[in-house]
């Protein structure tokens, strides 16, 4: 009973620095060998998905993701998918960065974390979900209910994401897996979001684009369901 548009969050793919074991932030590294095949891989499974809009972290790694995933695709920047501003800890190792009396706030209280000469993690939470929010109410209004969008960006920021999707304090977000080139896929209704995919790096991804209006009103006529009710029992997938 799919009557909202579907976001699909894509990472970029592996990185320089994410073989390397460092934090990039905001500095421009560009995928890896490993990261340009993820590309393109994900590209193969998302050919037979119709994408009402593309959007963007502006940072260099996402755009190269979507220039070889979606070659025909023009994505829009926003900034507020963009990476979060870790400051001083950019560009340095993870395992030097893990004797920072930061690193157990981050893991444990992120919520609480502000990095030095940086973001709070707060703060980037709050700007990367006002941004999806805002993207879906865009493309459900100019494209309908039928609607997928899709939004490139960084593994914090979807871990974030998907934290507010599924109402869990942002504290509890570093339980949450976001792959290179993994898709996670949100549907936001009146009362709720649902978690349809989470870290996905090898589905179906067409089984996300929704029914025909016709065969969604009648399932929901069936189900007796309003728009944002949970299917009791488990309901019965994604069958078209």
């Amino acid at each position: 009973m799919v009557t909202v548009a579907t976001l699909l969050l894509l990472r970029h793919g592996r990185t320089t620095a994410n073989a390397e074991g460092g934090l990039a932030g905001r500095q421009p590294v560009e995928l890896d060998d490993t990261g340009r095949a993820q590309a393109a891989a994900v590209g193969e499974r998302l050919r037979g998905v119709p994408l009402a809009a593309v959007v963007t972290s502006p940072l260099i790694r996402c755009r190269q993701t979507l220039e070889l995933a979606l070659p025909g695709a023009d994505p829009v920047l926003e900034e507020g998918l963009i990476e979060c501003g870790y400051g001083t800890w950019e560009g340095q190792p993870l395992k030097k960065l893990a004797k920072e009396p930061l690193w157990p706030v981050v893991q444990q209280h992120p919520s609480a974390a502000v990095f030095p000469e940086g973001e709070a993690m707060a703060a980037m939470a709050a700007r990367a979900v006002a941004a999806v929010r805002s993207w879906d109410a865009r493309v459900t209004a100019e494209h309908g209910p039928e609607a997928v969008w899709l939004a490139c960006s960084h593994g914090d920021v979807i871990k974030a994401i998907v934290a507010d999707a599924l109402g869990v304090h942002l504290d509890l977000f570093q339980r949450i897996v976001a792959d290179p080139a993994s898709v996670t896929a949100i549907r936001y209704t009146p009362l709720r979001p649902f978690l349809v995919r989470l870290n996905d790096t090898g589905g179906d991804l067409t089984a996300l684009v929704p029914p025909p209006p016709k065969r969604r009103r009648r399932a929901a006529r069936a189900a007796g369901a309003a728009d944002s009710d949970a299917a009791v029992g488990g309901g019965a997938g994604a069958g078209r």
